[in-house]
């Protein structure tokens, strides 16, 4: 059964630890995570972006997979089923697949748009009992062609928009999707620290978690980030695994060239990579 991420964020909050959200992109990466997080009894989150959405033929497909999985797998522990960076059509289209949380990325809109359209939002997944993430301040990098910077959210935005009634707050702190380039400059604390002052309570969300320092992490959970999004970290060790056997020739060996035997090293080193972080996070034990 899917669940909202509210109250998994909620806890993790008073907690002080973090929720990890792994997207995924065919049914070897939601079967990787699932287990993962079952293995390690921890709370996860499934993020799919529209673009992903789409490869799996709709959202409704990918919402049949999950609860299929969650059932045959015996998954026990809390799962939700996001919307990665929706647009305003996407969250309606997710809402109706049945999803269980949605981020309506409004941060490109006029303020006032995004308050106007974050607001509906709000009462509509209210009513269905679902989560909404909002989002204040481009992340940077580029995420289904949208390019960002790594910009500073305002904290006073950050407040107008949490004001709203959203459950969660994804902020820029100058994080980027993707991976970090050489000259990167960190996170931004001082931001993080004056918007978690403004929200109080509220979750507030690490968007592009891949190539953060541990230490940078462990400092914005102790600020209140209660969830981070990894994905680039999971797709890198996936092809790297398939590339190693590849390159051992593995595939020309028997039977190798099965799907199955193929894209086993990967789905392992999803797993590994999923481990990894939500030992990182804290989420261990605390489904």
């Amino acid at each position: 059964m899917l669940v909202s991420a509210k109250e998994m964020l909620q806890k993790a909050k008073a907690g002080r630890y973090a929720v990890g959200q792994f997207n995924i992109n065919n049914l070897e990466w939601t079967k990787a995570i699932l287990l993962t997080a079952q293995e390690m009894n921890s709370p996860v989150i499934l993020g799919v972006s529209e673009g992903a959405g789409k490869y799996m033929c709709g959202f409704k497909t990918v919402t049949e997979m999950v609860k299929c999985m969650i059932d045959e797998l015996k998954i026990t522990v809390p799962v939700a089923l996001h919307l990665d960076h929706g647009t305003y059509e996407g969250c309606y289209r997710c809402i109706e697949a049945g999803f269980s949380s949605i981020m309506f990325d409004g941060s490109h809109y006029p303020i006032e748009e995004n308050v106007e359209k974050t607001k509906e939002l709000v009462k509509v997944c209210a009513e269905k009992g679902m989560s909404l993430e909002a989002e204040v301040g481009a992340i940077g990098g580029e995420e289904d062609g949208v390019v960002g910077m790594g910009e500073c959210a305002d904290p006073e935005e950050c407040k107008q928009i949490a004001d709203l009634g959203v459950t969660m707050l994804a902020a820029g702190i100058g994080n980027i999707h993707g991976k970090y380039p050489a000259n990167w400059q960190g996170l931004s604390f001082e931001t993080l620290a004056a918007v978690s002052e403004k929200v109080g309570a509220m979750p507030l969300v690490l968007h592009g978690g891949t190539g953060i320092p541990a230490d940078q992490i462990k400092k914005a959970i102790s600020l209140g980030v209660s969830k981070i999004n990894v994905n680039t970290e999971c797709q890198l060790s996936f092809a790297a695994a398939v590339r190693k056997y590849i390159e051992e020739g593995k595939d020309l060996q028997g039977k190798g060239f099965d799907p199955r035997k193929l894209l086993a090293p990967g789905v392992e080193a999803i797993k590994a990579t999923v481990r990894e972080k939500m030992e990182l996070f804290g989420s261990v034990g605390k489904a």
